[in-house]
């Protein structure tokens, strides 16, 4: 039996909701065959969710571990490639902390790559009608702070571990004035949904096609 955590940040800069949290907590107690679902929230803070991640692993010692996070802007699920060693915040996080060119760990490499198979979890929401791809940014916020660190503590470990990016709720979309896209929460629940069954099923990525021109 495979244990899954499956993690969300809180809400940050100001909003009151966090799409990646609202998702991964509606699937607290969910399962299958083969795998049983952990959740757990991170605070949206350099440092703190990094220690707080740590403790879950050591904890709950999972099989797979994606952490999930917002990327407002973004159109449709992404999948994150690559992990890298610096936090550069453009805005403050919970703590009032904004670390520019830091190292997240200073005897760590320049980046991880995700150890899930991120093509196949694509591929597999977009079978199902939801809209998803590869990305090869996780920004260098607490998101990819959160990544980087995951990478780092479960390298060397029979971990699969990765971060997964998702778009606005429609509902924060329409209080905007640039009117960015989103997706509804049923949709990102269920394109999360595919991702762990995804990860737990399949050993060997695909090879389809998921790289970018810029």
């Amino acid at each position: 039996m495979n244990t899954v955590l499956l993690t969300g940040f809180e809400p940050f800069n100001k909003a009151n909701i966090n799409p990646a949290w609202e998702a991964v907590r509606a699937l607290e107690g969910w399962g299958g065959a083969a795998f049983r679902v952990e959740v757990r929230q991170l605070p949206c803070v350099f440092g703190q969710a990094n220690a707080a991640l740590a403790a879950m692993v050591d904890e709950l010692r999972p099989d797979i571990v994606i952490a999930v996070g917002q990327a407002g802007g973004r159109a449709e699920i992404s999948v994150e490639r690559v992990a890298i060693n610096v936090d550069d915040a453009s805005i403050l996080d919970n703590a009032g902390q904004q670390p520019v060119d830091r190292r997240i760990c200073e005897d760590g490499p320049a980046a991880y790559f995700s150890t899930l198979p991120i093509k196949a979890m694509v591929a597999a929401m977009r079978e199902k009608g939801v809209q998803a791809g590869v990305s090869q940014t996780a920004g260098t916020f607490v998101c990819n702070h959160v990544f980087y660190g995951l990478m780092h503590h479960t390298a060397g470990k029979a971990v699969k571990a990765g971060f997964i990016h998702v778009p606005f709720l429609p509902e924060q979309a329409e209080a905007r004035s640039d009117s960015p896209p989103s997706m509804p929460l049923d949709d990102i629940i269920r394109g999360i949904m595919t991702a762990v069954e995804t990860a737990v099923n399949v050993e060997r990525d695909v090879a389809n096609v998921g790289g970018a021109t810029h």
